[in-house]
């Protein structure tokens, strides 16, 4: 099953400084059928106007994961963490116990981003940070982990929770398959680009919710980079 949630029917808010929004029930906007999928719990699409960005906020018990699409942003945490993550690497803030972090579009280009939380399998554990380098030629035709909860994912950044967050870059043409299993659920969006999935067309930032699908193959439209969480 696919369900499509194109990127016009997301919640949001637009503060000037940042336009969000949300494929999930998120601050001002609540929706009883958008609460969650499996254990994905948040999914933002986030614009940030240069020299802007949040300050610092807590968290805990949740695994948040930063996608960054466009332009770069920089991350400080009461650790004494800072770091730097550029268009197309990936952060991972594990919030554990808890932790304070800003995030800034230090730029002076906007800077765009999928924020993704998923709740964590476990609890109890302290905090923790990690950013990578991905750079698209790895994923160019197939799907690569960016994050993810199992062990033999050597070179993902770990997430303490049972799921993965995977992407592909595909040609115009091009398919790749994702072995997921019937009995997970996966959340997709095209960052850029148009798909197709079981004969769905899916347009870049719409969201498709997937459910009893053992393994789904996308087919690129066009040019496409593909952002796919594996949720419990």
């Amino acid at each position: 099953m696919i369900e499509l949630r194109p990127f016009d029917s997301l919640g949001g808010d637009n503060h000037g400084w940042l336009n969000a929004k949300h494929h999930f029930s998120f601050a001002g906007y609540h929706d009883p059928a958008r609460m969650h999928w499996g254990n994905l719990r948040v999914w933002n699409d986030d614009t940030i106007q240069p020299h802007t960005g949040f300050p610092p906020h807590p968290h805990r018990d949740m695994e948040i994961i930063t996608y960054v699409r466009e332009g770069a942003i920089t991350h400080e945490d009461s650790l004494g963490n800072k770091g730097r993550t550029e268009a197309g690497d990936v952060q991972v803030m594990s919030a554990g116990t808890g932790i304070r972090h800003s995030e800034y579009n230090r730029e002076d280009v906007t800077t765009t981003i999928f924020q993704i939380w998923i709740v964590p399998t476990r609890q109890g554990d302290a905090p923790s940070w990690g950013a990578r380098p991905f750079p698209k030629g790895e994923r160019s035709g197939q799907f690569v982990t960016l994050a993810s909860g199992y062990d033999n994912d050597d070179d993902a950044l770990p997430i303490r929770t049972d799921a993965r967050v995977v992407a592909a870059t595909l040609k115009a043409g091009e398919s790749a398959d994702y072995p997921i299993g019937a009995d997970r659920k996966a959340y997709l969006v095209p960052a850029t680009g148009a798909i197709e999935i079981d004969g769905q067309r899916v347009n870049a930032r719409d969201g498709a919710a997937i459910s009893d699908l053992a393994v789904i193959r996308v087919t690129a439209i066009e040019d496409s980079e593909i952002v796919l969480v594996d949720a419990a």
